[in-house]
């Protein structure tokens, strides 16, 4: 099966190191975010990827042209004329399509854009910039049981501030710290959707999470997989450096697989 990943979009949040490059290139612990959700997709099994790039698409594709030399033991010997000799390779059983999907082209309209390479079939989808530790092959089980046309993943966010108790005449009549009562579901993608979910999908100005999700919604064609587990996308600077944070410390709860 194959897994779509969204890493076009421009990263404004993060400026301070996505003016350099794409948001999925950012790195954790030495390696691009993109990575760590592969990484997690290929612990369950699924290994044939097609990556929605944009947003200096081509640093992608370079990464990837790379990787093999990246992560392998290598001697260039100059002397018989530039051979290159590979001693310890390790690499993924990854099957990596990257597509250029347009500078501001949006969601929806960049999973309209690889229709073509998914063909007739059931896909994954999420975003290039969020890792979970859910369990995927339990969402994929979930989905097929449900049988409507998409599933995403919900998780509770957490409200973070304090909570004021305000009256009509705007007076704060108390205050009190968060509870889990407060949280509400979000969408943290990691999604299985249904071939038929194209149909949605128009144009280049499509935003997937609007007109698309709301109509199949509205057409009782959505379900939820709700995971109480950990997620975090990485929108801004400080998320970055919690999620940094996090895996130097052997801490990094997304991380299923094992070196």
């Amino acid at each position: 099966m194959k897994v779509v990943l969204l890493a076009g979009g421009l990263g404004t949040r993060i400026s301070e190191e996505s003016q350099y490059k794409p948001k999925p290139m950012i790195e954790i612990g030495g390696m691009p975010i993109l990575w760590h959700i592969m990484k997690s997709y290929s612990f369950y099994g699924f290994n044939d990827f097609i990556i929605c790039a944009g947003y200096k698409q081509h640093m992608i594709k370079e990464w990837f042209a790379d990787y093999f030399l990246h992560t392998s033991d290598v001697t260039f010997d100059f002397t018989k004329q530039n051979e290159i000799m590979i001693h310890k390779q390790h690499t993924e059983p990854w099957k990596v399509t990257v597509v250029d999907t347009g500078l501001n082209t949006m969601t929806g309209g960049r999973i309209k854009r690889i229709q073509k390479y998914i063909g007739n079939q059931t896909f994954m989808m999420t975003y290039g910039d969020g890792v979970c530790d859910v369990n995927i092959q339990k969402l994929l089980n979930f989905h097929k049981v449900h049988g409507k046309l998409a599933t995403l993943t919900a998780v509770m966010l957490e409200q973070s501030k304090g909570i004021l108790n305000i009256d009509g005449d705007n007076a704060v009549r108390s205050f009190r710290e968060k509870s889990i009562a407060d949280s509400s579901p979000i969408n943290a993608g990691f999604m299985v959707l249904e071939p038929q979910v194209f149909d949605y999908l128009e144009n280049d100005a499509t935003v997937f999470e609007r007109g698309p999700l709301e109509k199949l919604a509205a057409g009782s064609e959505l379900m939820s997989y709700i995971h109480k587990g950990f997620w975090q996308c990485m929108d801004t600077k400080r998320e970055k450096d919690e999620l940094e944070s996090l895996w130097s410390t052997g801490q990094a709860p997304w991380k299923v697989w094992r070196e």
